[in-house]
């Protein structure tokens, strides 16, 4: 970490030209799936082979690389957003009005050592083959997970807002963190004919703060605009600069993904679609070993399969679904994935099928399944609360049934915890729980589950008595 006001600024404006061949060190930040900020580090130690350093802000991780392995970051399958960090701050010292700490952020702007950071936004630009140009208002996405933003302002995928502590009790004692981004245009262009546009984008969480993020965002920005000469646009802006303030840690940075890496693989979308990045955490927990059976009994758009299949792609994915719509919508994204695949030069197959059927009288031979992977209806956008007291039991017998027994894992998302930590106590016989992390999506606290089938054989545990659809108990009925 650096004091507060360290380093040399440059000086003058900078211009786009070609970047420098001499290899520098720079500190690179992630944004990632909450919860899963332990496995995004393993991955960036598997592939890049640095250690990397979990921000006590949920969501963020940072890292060290050089300037010859910038590619292999993004290859990385659990971040969101990638930026390059000009400069943090672990302890910075807000002064005790909002005009003085205004000001005081405004003179950061030309202390900040800005040099790295950029000739990083440079090779980085170098290294995107086809660049999308953003259009209009519509260049960055609405994430589902954030809440507060103003209608006027336009989300930065570069942002993952800090997420709630791992009980429910504190989560809602936490605060709302604030997005905005600066709307600020500048009084006179400066000459060059090639002319940098820009945009800063606050990120702050905590309630000890004197000032808001668009008031942060404002006048940050300004000072960066009268520094480099550059033009402010909300919309079509070459560079995007962060600000990311969570309590006292202050930490300044420049994107290098223009949207968010989680649409990779999807390109049909259903009401319950899961970030690909959510997806490659949840694989990862339970380790797919060469010829591993996958099932993913309640596919959806088939996301989960879809990322196995590309990344752990020496196991074979069977997706399935009762719906026939998200039968199609699977379909239509391999399909889309296996053309791409095939444009590229690269072997367009993916070891991956897709069935329609019934999830708890499941087409599928006892104990044939090695993992089961899959999202289960939260009881809001799918199903009911009140479907999923008879939903859960049913799934978790039928999952058990064609699992392995004694080696067969099951990783499950749901936001239903109360139904299913119920469920899963009436299946003691056939699953056991390994591990919960608590994550957030789409802004409900949800928990994914690793759980261990159990030795016992099916059929001769009491749990495989079917009970009757209908007669489980319900919290009216436990009432």
């Amino acid at each position: 970490m650096s004091a507060q006001g360290d380093g040399d600024a440059d000086q003058g404006a900078v211009t786009l030209g070609p970047q420098t061949e001499a290899i520098i060190t720079v500190t690179i930040g992630a944004t990632v799936p909450t919860g899963f900020e332990h496995t995004a580090a393993d991955e960036v130690k598997e592939k890049i082979g640095v250690e990397a350093r979990i921000s006590r802000d949920r969501g963020r991780i940072y890292f060290q690389i050089t300037t010859d392995q910038l590619f292999q970051v993004h290859l990385l399958r659990s971040v969101d957003n990638l930026f390059v960090v000009v400069d943090e701050y672990e302890h910075y010292q807000f002064k005790d009005t909002k005009e003085e700490t205004l000001l005081d952020l405004q003179q950061l702007a030309s202390k900040l050592p800005w040099t790295n950071a950029l000739e990083v936004w440079k090779l980085n630009n170098s290294l995107k083959k086809k660049r999308s140009r953003r259009k209009g208002g519509n260049g960055t996405k609405v994430k589902p997970d954030s809440e507060a933003m103003d209608a006027g302002m336009a989300e930065a995928e570069q942002q993952q807002p800090p997420q709630p502590l791992s009980s429910e009790s504190q989560a809602k004692e936490e605060s709302t963190p604030e997005l905005e981004t600066i709307a600020q245009e500048p009084e006179e262009s400066a000459p060059e004919a090639k002319l940098i546009k820009f945009r800063v984008t606050c990120s702050r969480a905590g309630d000890k703060h004197s000032f808001s993020s668009n008031e942060a965002a404002r006048d940050f920005g300004g000072a960066v605009q009268e520094f480099f000469q550059w033009k402010a646009d909300m919309t079509k802006f070459d560079i995007e600069v962060l600000l990311n303030i969570h309590n006292q840690e202050v930490v300044i940075g420049i994107a290098l993904t223009e949207e968010s890496l989680h649409r990779r693989t999807i390109t049909h979308f259903g009401p319950t679609t899961l970030r690909s990045t959510l997806c490659y955490g949840m694989l990862r927990l339970c380790k797919p070993q060469a010829s591993d059976i996958i099932l993913d009994p309640m596919c959806g758009t088939g996301a989960i399969p879809l990322e196995g299949a590309l990344e752990f792609h020496n196991s074979f994915y069977i997706a399935g679904d009762n719906n026939d719509m998200a039968v199609s919508r699977t379909l239509n994204n391999i399909c889309h994935i296996q053309k791409r695949r095939e444009d590229k030069g690269s072997v367009p197959g993916l070891r991956i099928d897709t069935v329609q059927w019934d999830l708890c009288h499941l087409p599928v031979r006892t104990s044939s399944v090695d993992i089961i992977v899959t999202d289960m209806p939260f009881g809001k956008r799918m199903g009911s609360k009140k479907k999923n007291w008879d939903l859960y039991p049913s799934c978790l017998r039928e999952m058990a049934r064609v699992c392995r027994p004694g080696s067969g894992k099951a990783v499950l998302l749901t936001q239903d915890k109360k139904c299913f930590s119920k469920a899963l106590s009436r299946m003691g016989g056939l699953w056991r729980k390994l591990h919960t992390v608590w994550v957030n999506v789409g802004g409900l606290h949800a928990a994914v589950y690793l759980l261990k089938r159990t030795g016992a054989m099916f059929g001769q545990t009491p749990e495989d008595v079917h009970e009757p659809q209908g007669m489980a108990n319900t919290p009216e009925d436990e009432k």
